[in-house]
């Protein structure tokens, strides 16, 4: 049996988001959630012991072998005292932002 999704888990999750959601809204994300928890549960049903676990999805090799992502390459970083220039509000070492939470 899955672990179902309450009407009071939905709001405790919209008040941590900081979001104000309708009543129909929540009953969309409430439907929506135990729908990805059933999807979860269907998963875990599957008898996996003989796949070895991957951790990254660049352990997939590409076609022919090849790695599908780009080799890194070193740069330089962004000077700055030029990016500070650009900036609407800085102290020279940080950039400024206005305060976003208010809890």
């Amino acid at each position: 049996m899955t672990a179902r999704v309450t009407v009071d888990d939905v709001k405790r999750v919209a008040e941590l988001a900081n979001l104000e959601l309708t009543p129909e809204e929540s009953g969309h994300m409430l439907h929506d959630l135990n729908a990805i928890l059933d999807y979860v549960a269907q998963l875990n049903e599957l008898d996996t012991a003989g796949i070895a676990p991957l951790a990254q999805i660049g352990e997939l090799p590409g076609a022919g072998g090849v790695s599908l992502l780009r080799a890194d390459e070193h740069a330089g970083s962004l000077d700055r005292s030029q990016v500070m220039q650009q900036a609407p509000e800085t102290d020279q070492a940080f950039f400024k932002v206005p305060k976003v939470i208010e809890r």
